[in-house]
Parts: structure tokens; sequence; C-alpha cells
């Protein structure tokens, strides 16, 4: 399970170092794409996988089916971790992230998310409010 905030860097050949305590749950491989609100998400290799399967029984017949399977397949990279627990994230996963040299990687249970660090500060501005009463929704009758 993914959990917690980091703060890694970008350096200048596009490798972001992940956190230490994910790296066992990702030498096996990881899958990097593009996310909802600018975002990318990481994933394990199995987890992904059997995520592209569920993606995969849709109707490609449907008009949105197709073009949600060509955005979020088209826009995944393959990465392994180095030795040093560094990925490389290619430069148009970087564009549309924003992502500058300040990151935040960021556990959301089943995968990480890579953020741009000032775009995270403002979608926590953005959805701090709606944090509360999302609850209800997500959680009814839990709280």
């Amino acid at each position: 399970m993914f959990l917690g905030t980091h703060t890694p860097r970008l350096d200048d050949k596009g490798r972001l170092t992940l956190p230490a305590r994910f790296r066992d749950a990702l030498a096996g491989g990881l899958m990097i794409t593009k996310g909802q609100d600018h975002c990318l998400f990481v994933f394990p290799r199995a987890v992904f996988e059997e995520m592209a399967h569920k993606v995969a029984q849709a109707p490609f017949t449907n008009e949105s089916v197709r073009a949600y399977q060509r955005y979020l397949f088209a826009g995944t990279d393959e990465q392994r971790p180095d030795g040093q627990g560094r990925i490389s994230i290619t430069s148009d996963l970087r564009r549309y992230a924003g992502l500058t040299k300040d990151c935040v990687v960021i556990g959301a249970i089943s995968r990480l998310e890579i953020w741009d660090a000032s775009a995270w500060e403002r979608y926590l501005e953005d959805h701090e409010d709606g944090y509360a009463q999302a609850r209800e929704e997500v959680l009814p009758g839990v709280f």
C-alpha cells in the first residue's frame, strides 16, 4: 500500500529518485502514465496489467472507451528503477505534468502520483474544502 508525501527533486537528466519505502514494491517494474489533474500515475507493473485487462474488456465500439484507451496506453512508459531507486521520466510525461525540479510524490493506495510541487500546493488549496464534503460520498455512514 502506498501512503504518505515525499519531496524528491528531478535531476537534469529527467530522473527522479523514488522514496526508499516504495522501492521493493516497484522493483519488479513499474508503469508511468498520465493521470488526471495533470499529475503522473505510477503503478506497479502487476497492478497496471490488471487495470489494463479491465480497460481492454470495455466495448471498443464506444467512442469514450476508445479515447480513454488511446490516451492511457499511448502515454504509458515502462520503467525499472536503477540501483539507486531512480526512474527516468520522459520529456512528454514531464511536460504533461509540468514537472520542474521540485516534485511531490504522494501515495494513493494502489499507485503513486508525481506532481510538480507548485501544482500540488495549488491542488491542495483548491480542494481542501471539498475534502470534508466528499467524505459522505466516498464513505457514507462511516464517520
